[in-house]
């Protein structure tokens, strides 16, 4: 059974881009990259969730995540779990992002790593291909490269 989500929206001017979030009046739905499209409701969560983007976009790392609401099926919910586990400034491949999870097929922990609708937080954009390089991400290398970098410059290891 799919629950069915009212969603408002807010915006957030980052250093890479407008990033759209939603809600459901409760929990953060998504968050991506795109432009202005509908007026912006005043919630709490909006209020969190721009607290964290502007800790994480000014390079230090969170001990907090905002509440989130994972939509998807069961298999995706779980690679995005898994995604919320990969340390802050370090990468992990699919292959073994997909063995962390007794899964055997890296393409399809790619497939939902690819459908991850709360870019950022749930952190995609740590996932890279198994020879280090820099692979996919939904909007564009370039943004994944900046957060990878930022990560990097910040991180005590």
């Amino acid at each position: 059974m799919r629950r069915t989500v009212v969603n408002y929206y807010a915006y957030y001017d980052s250093p890479i881009g407008t990033i759209r979030l939603t809600s459901d009046g409760i929990s953060l739905t998504s968050l991506h990259f795109g432009t202005r499209e509908a007026t912006s409701a005043e919630l709490s969560i909006f209020d969190e969730t721009s607290h964290w983007l502007d800790f994480y976009f000014s390079g230090h790392q969170l001990d907090f995540t905002p509440r989130l609401l994972l939509l998807g099926t069961e298999f995706q919910i779980r690679v995005w779990q898994a995604l919320l586990e990969i340390p802050y400034g370090q990468t992990i491949s699919y292959g073994k992002l997909a063995r962390r999870i007794g899964c055997r097929s890296a393409q399809a922990v790619g497939q939902a790593v690819g459908k991850n609708p709360i870019s950022i937080i749930v952190p995609c954009h740590r996932v890279i291909g198994s020879d280090g390089s820099m692979t996919g991400y939904a909007y564009g290398l370039e943004k994944k490269k900046y957060l990878l970098l930022l990560e990097k410059q910040h991180n005590p290891i």
